[in-house]
């Protein structure tokens, strides 16, 4: 070879190379510094009582939180069908509740509330343990919650829906539930989760759809076997802080649905996860329903009874994680039936996966 050809060659060959450079460049600035640890202070025992709740809670000690779950222990006796999940939602402080005025209730929150509930039927093994999910991330150093509430279910087996939105140029990273009155025992939070403010979604009576991407909104129903005049439902949206340019943050949906629990007293786990390249594990939601959430306007189960009695970070095998985890990327629902067989029961589970894309 010449010298007049080697240096063609030399320099042919440093243009491609600095050519594949400058396309590896754009896939270098959009790495992902979203983390997530899930703080749990473990189970504390109760209701104790009939008719009753007890609240407990998590707390996110140097970062905020993107979420928050519950999970109940339902005992081994006759009294199983007696629990149930009536809260999972946000606190400024561990035992404050956000419900007055709607809109946005609250900044930087850090604490998460897990509240269970108690019917006609009760054992001395009921316990409620509450997850915080906190967040960091070099972008989404600020959050904001914004509660929506309804005054409803007011007839029995009749889902009260309410829907919370994020305000706009803001990200979506995961929300909760309340119902009230908490002493009635029949009242119960059934459905938790991610959605969107649009037709296609029925403005959040449909759910997002697996693989769906940047939902602005979160839906919350409410489920009671009675008629009562007095009951709310309430829905929170955890949102990334005003100012903050989420342009090129990305959260994606994880859904699964599976059939079931039917059978009475029967509980039942389901869980989703995020895959490779979806990001980061930041939140979850739950639901027992009639089935085909994404694609239906949300349907109650097939028994007044049915119930939540789970939404929190798991392993993929549907095992609450412990406290202190930074690798959870699994979401898992614990669902419930009554004392009624049903043939109309679905278990539905969200996971959302965050990047920040920096």
């Amino acid at each position: 070879m010449t010298k007049t050809s080697l240096r063609r060659f030399t320099t042919g060959r440093a243009l491609v190379i600095g050519a594949l450079l400058i396309l590896a460049a754009p896939g270098a600035a959009y790495a992902n510094t979203v983390s997530a640890t899930v703080r749990t202070p473990g189970a504390t025992l109760g209701p104790a009582t009939i008719d009753s709740s007890i609240s407990t809670s998590a707390h996110c000690t140097s970062s905020l939180i993107s979420s928050g779950g519950i999970d109940q222990a339902i005992g081994t006796g006759a009294g199983v069908n007696g629990n149930h999940v009536l809260g999972t939602e946000p606190s400024s402080d561990g035992s404050a509740e956000y419900t007055g005025t709607t809109g946005v209730v609250g900044t930087d929150v850090a604490y998460w509330i897990a509240k269970g509930g108690s019917g006609g039927q009760l054992n001395s093994s009921f316990s409620t343990t509450p997850y915080a999910v906190c967040l960091t991330s070099n972008l989404i150093n600020h959050t904001q919650v914004v509660m929506n509430k309804v005054n409803a279910p007011t007839t029995a087996s009749t889902p009260g829906l309410v829907t919370a939105t994020c305000p706009t140029n803001t990200a979506l990273l995961g929300g909760g539930a309340l119902v009230t009155p908490s002493n009635t025992g029949n009242l119960k939070a059934i459905a938790s989760f991610p959605t969107f403010n649009n037709s296609a979604h029925d403005f959040g009576k449909k759910a997002a759809a697996d693989g769906e991407t940047n939902p602005d909104s979160w839906s919350a129903v409410g489920w009671d076997n009675s008629t009562n005049a007095g009951n709310e439902t309430y829905a929170y949206a955890i949102c990334s802080g005003s100012g903050i340019n989420v342009s090129g943050v990305t959260v994606k949906v994880r859904y699964s649905e599976a059939n079931g629990p039917n059978t009475g007293s029967t509980g039942q786990n389901t869980t989703v996860g995020c895959g490779v390249g979806d990001g980061k594990l930041v939140s979850g939601g739950a639901a027992i329903s009639g089935g085909n959430v994404t694609t239906t306007d949300f349907t109650g189960p097939g028994s007044a009874g049915d119930h939540l009695n789970g939404s929190f970070p798991s392993d993929s095998s549907g095992n609450p994680v412990g406290d202190g985890t930074t690798t959870a990327a699994s979401w898992t629902a614990f669902t419930h039936t009554g004392g009624m067989t049903s043939t109309a029961n679905h278990s539905d589970v969200w996971a959302l996966c965050a990047n920040d894309g920096i």
